[in-house]
């Protein structure tokens, strides 16, 4: 039994590395001289330190791809880096992801399961549109964050754990805290150095990069060659929208187009 349930526990890890490593293979920082050469000289500040970082902006401004910044940079970069979207899974789910569950401790529960901070065990979890948080899961993820410890749906044991905590939100949190729709004290907990990343609009020179970056990597992956080129005046239509999407419309016009 012992030797079943920690080959399940390798396989569980191997396969989430899998996709850990297919997702960040071949991601780049596009803007790193210009829109974003702000953001990412804060990150180089934070990511040596275990100090909770937040990511502010709107959605589609590449939140996920500072946050593995963040991580590579850390000396936490052999380590696992875990990510949640919170506001994809159901509040009734919400505290096993997180926690984990021992067998048997909900209808569906056929056997033990690892959380999300088990996991990200001596590495980073990464707690992705937090604002979305029920206010009951709030105060579960404040404990952990306040004792370092926690226990599996199910469970009487303790587990101890070290995790430095990366948050984003697309939400003004800060509303949320005088509206009641967000702990205060979590917020303070987590709102240690808060990182801000500009929308597109407001990085007009990142554009044409951009632009390129994603017209060589749809290529590539619908097997298209050559690489086609823009029409003329596309770059000029391009920058003088204003992608209330961000870069992630921008991405999503490119493919289109090809």
């Amino acid at each position: 039994h012992e030797l079943r349930k920690l080959k399940d526990t390798l396989y569980d890890d191997n396969r989430s590395l899998r996709m850990e490593l297919k997702q960040r293979t071949g991601q780049a920082i596009i803007g790193a001289d210009f829109g974003l050469s702000s953001v990412l000289e804060l990150v180089s500040s934070v990511a040596v330190l275990d100090s909770p970082v937040v990511l502010l902006g709107e959605t589609g401004v590449g939140k996920e791809l500072i946050a593995n910044a963040i991580h590579d940079a850390s000396s936490r970069r052999d380590k696992p880096l875990v990510k949640v979207n919170c506001g994809s899974i159901p509040s009734y789910l919400i505290e096993s992801e997180l926690f984990g569950h021992e067998k048997g401790a909900f209808t569906g529960a056929i056997a033990q399961r690892r959380g999300r901070f088990e996991r990200a065990h001596a590495g980073t979890l990464f707690l992705d549109e937090i604002g979305e948080l029920s206010l009951e899961a709030q105060v579960k993820l404040l404990r952990v964050l306040q004792t370092k410890e926690f226990e599996r749906v199910g469970g009487t044991s303790s587990i101890k754990v070290d995790v430095r905590i990366i948050a984003a939100t697309h939400r003004n949190i800060e509303n949320m805290v005088r509206e009641g729709t967000f702990r205060e004290d979590l917020w303070y907990r987590i709102n240690v150095f808060p990182i801000i990343i500009p929308p597109l609009r407001q990085r007009k020179a990142d554009i044409p990069s951009l632009a390129h970056y994603f017209i060589e990597k749809k290529s590539r992956e619908i097997g298209l060659y050559p690489t086609p080129s823009l029409a003329e005046g596309a770059m000029d239509q391009l920058i003088s929208y204003s992608w209330p999407g961000n870069v992630r419309e921008l991405e999503n016009v490119v493919e289109r187009a090809l």
